[in-house]
């Protein structure tokens, strides 16, 4: 579910985190290309940061950018609810139960999204 940026319970963005493709040029600036349009850079980390506050088609298109440049680069990604930033001017998440309370499961429990408990 989302909601507007203006509503009194602002909710929770998705976090996404990619690790940087190791320096090599080549590799380094195919990742630069593909991501630089949809997500941030943070040279200390060296990690791409984007946020999702809808899992519409624009928002499924960057994750799954976000997941082809992984697998391609042999890096990782990781998902989490995190609070909305001030400057943030799009779509949230509530704090309805179903997907939140998944999200922040797995979060707890060090599982990676999609992967469900084993019994």
């Amino acid at each position: 579910m989302t909601s507007s940026p203006n509503s009194p319970d602002r909710g929770w963005v998705l976090q996404a985190t990619i690790w940087a493709a190791p320096a090599a040029a080549p590799q380094w600036k195919e990742q630069l290309n593909r991501l630089r349009p949809i997500a941030s850079f943070d040279d200390t980390t060296k990690t791409w940061q984007a946020r999702l506050g809808a899992l519409d088609l624009e928002g499924l298109n960057v994750l799954q950018t976000l997941l082809d440049a992984a697998s391609t680069h042999g890096t990782r990604v990781r998902l989490e609810p995190a609070p909305v930033p001030e400057c943030w001017d799009g779509p949230v998440f509530t704090s309805e139960p179903d997907v939140a309370a998944l999200l922040e499961a797995q979060a707890d429990q060090g599982r990676p999204l999609g992967q469900l408990p084993l019994g």
